[in-house]
């Protein structure tokens, strides 16, 4: 294994973090909350305590979805005669796509290929339409006066990593550097102006005027019609989560129904995107079962009452992380990253004991697995569980692409646990934390870190891996992890209250400032939104890891799916039930 792999730290309190900042914490006066995060807390399920240690010990309820349910899923989307039917489809919609001269029609169409999950069939044919229109834009942009039409360029530029910049807004201004009051009659454009905004990156200050003026006019809107129609539907959609904050196969799932009711809708590309999501489908049950198999086998939900039995979550996570057929091995993998986490997260949340907590991360860092009889049962079970599935993993890696990870793969784990001791011991001795003193130890607690480390042995291919050291990805490991951990935290602060657990960021923000609850939370959207501008110009950086970044950007829009009406990953809630049964249950049907 190359010394510039094995360089790279998370250990809290070190150089290395000391010369990252988080975003300031003290928001200038002239700033606004560019977007509400709607965390809805979840009602609370009652539960007696069988462990002083915590209130939440046998908080959480079983899964709801068996073992047996599971292994009984099939498709009849793996038979071939789909794939067959795929291919031609693909070449009707290649056709149409090349029949289109207009640049606008041609961008209008790829933004609908992206939003039904099947542009990556047409790479080729998208990639020489928008670098056409790149050299084009360079003239055109400066003086197109269509809102719409700049707002939606610049943003499919943006997100195939063009760079251009901003001030193509600024013929939209008036002479004190407001937008004009008239655009708003442009309901289309004041839609695209908005999504386009949260491609920014820090310092654009007018995507920030521009996610303030559209926004404010599509709220109006909304509240003003109340009409059931497609524009209607766009606007609360992105006014709940932007498009650039979505996950791609929920939004491909949501977006095929808008796209149907569309007058002018492609019967073509419809069952393109209907077959595609369904392939997908079964590829995803099949990866699911794998994990599920694997967890079965340890057997951890059946002696543990205090652990969160969550494979189906934890799973569909890595959906979102990285969706195309090409991944079943990093979603089979990360599926067991996600279980470890959780379970680990447990033990130091809700169960051990500090003294014994302390033992077990001294193990952990030390990754000895002959001091294990030291520990009792239930950590000696969880240490050997780590243990086994860490040398799982390297020994894949060492055999496909000839590097020894397990240094690396320790060091993360021995990591998170001393964060998830740091604040084992905050809440065992009423220690307030300050908001970035929380966030410091919290990025790496939440679990980001641990989860992009193994995408980033997976997903890489050896010769890169060979050149590059993954400290270079320091900064988009830290921002995607401070994202996940502020959204995880507005939609779980209430549960973890009521439970006894270590508060949240909206809390110690209250505690260090006296601020209202509802202006913590606005606080705490506003770093998420100064958090992504930061990823969006790091993801900027390394086309050649594309698959790695795309999980790093990944991860902070699965945070927005997963906590939107509370702690989906704890409390299985409605909301979160019906995106589960849709994107790995229920076909569409065709």
């Amino acid at each position: 294994m190359p010394m510039a792999l094995c360089q790279f730290a998370l250990l809290p309190n070190t150089t290395l973090l000391k010369n990252k900042n988080i975003p300031s914490l003290s928001r200038k006066k002239s700033s606004r909350v560019p977007c509400d995060i709607q965390c809805k807390a979840s009602s609370i399920i009652t539960s007696d305590q069988n462990n002083t240690s915590s209130l939440s010990a046998n908080f959480f309820q079983p899964s709801i979805w068996p073992y047996d349910y599971i292994q009984s899923l099939s498709s009849d989307f793996k038979e071939k005669s789909y794939a067959e039917e795929i291919d031609r489809l693909k070449d009707e919609v290649r056709v149409m796509l090349s029949n289109l001269e207009n640049p606008m029609n041609q961008l209008e169409l790829i933004d609908i290929l992206q939003r039904l999950g099947v542009d990556r069939y047409f790479g080729l044919e998208i990639n020489n339409i928008i670098e056409s229109v790149y050299k084009k834009s360079k003239d055109t942009l400066k003086t197109n006066n269509n809102l719409y039409a700049t707002a939606l360029e610049f943003r499919l530029l943006k997100q195939h990593g063009y760079d251009v910049s901003s001030d193509v807004f600024k013929g939209f201004l008036d002479d004190k550097g407001n937008f004009h009051s008239d655009l708003s009659v442009d309901i289309m454009g004041m839609l695209s102006l908005y999504e386009a905004s949260f491609l920014s990156m820090e310092g654009e200050i007018i995507l920030d005027e521009a996610r303030n003026f559209s926004s404010t006019y599509l709220k109006e809107f909304v509240h003003e019609n109340k009409e059931d129609n497609e524009i209607s539907l766009l606007i609360n959609h992105a006014l709940e989560i932007p498009l650039h904050w979505r996950i791609k196969r929920l939004e491909a799932r949501w977006f095929i129904d808008v796209y149907e009711r569309r007058q002018n809708m492609s019967p073509a590309l419809l069952k393109l995107a209907k077959l595609d999501f369904n392939i997908l489908q079964a590829k995803y049950q099949e990866d699911l079962k794998h994990a599920s198999r694997w967890w079965k086998r340890l057997g951890l939900e059946e002696k543990f009452s205090f652990l969160r039995d969550r494979m189906v979550e934890s799973f569909v996570w890595t959906v979102a992380f990285a969706e195309e057929p090409q991944f079943g091995y990093y979603r089979r993998m990360t599926a067991k990253v996600n279980a470890v986490v959780t379970f680990i997260d447990d033990i130091y949340d809700t169960y051990g004991e500090l003294e014994e907590l302390e033992v077990f991360t001294q193990i952990v860092d030390r990754w000895d697995i002959d001091a294990i009889d030291s520990l009792p049962e239930y950590m000696k079970i969880c240490f050997l569980a780590l243990y086994n599935f860490v040398n799982e993993v390297a020994f894949d890696v060492l055999k496909e692409k000839g590097h020894n990870t397990i240094p690396y793969l320790k060091k993360v784990w021995a990591d998170l646990c001393k964060t998830y001791l740091v604040e084992a011991k905050w809440h065992r001795n009423g220690y307030k934390p300050s908001l970035h003193e929380y966030l410091e130890n919290g990025w790496i607690s939440i679990g980001g870190p641990a989860i992009l480390v193994h995408a980033y042995v997976v997903l890489s291919n050896s010769s890169l891996l060979d050149s590059v050291s993954l400290d270079e990805y320091y900064d988009i490991i830290r921002s995607s992890s401070i994202v996940f951990r502020l959204v995880n935290d507005l939609g779980t602060s209430e549960r973890e209250k009521e439970t006894g657990d270590i508060l949240k960021s909206v809390d110690w923000y209250i505690n260090e400032t006296g601020a209202s609850e509802a202006d913590a939370r606005g606080h705490i959207n506003w770093l998420i939104s100064e958090t992504w501008k930061k990823m969006n110009k790091e993801a900027t950086t390394s086309p050649e890891f594309k698959s790695f970044i795309d999980v790093a950007l990944n991860i902070g829009r699965m945070s927005f799916c997963m906590y939107q009406y509370g702690d989906a990953h704890s409390i299985q809630n409605l909301e979160t039930k019906n995106n589960i049964m849709s994107l790995l249950f229920q076909p569409i049907i065709v």
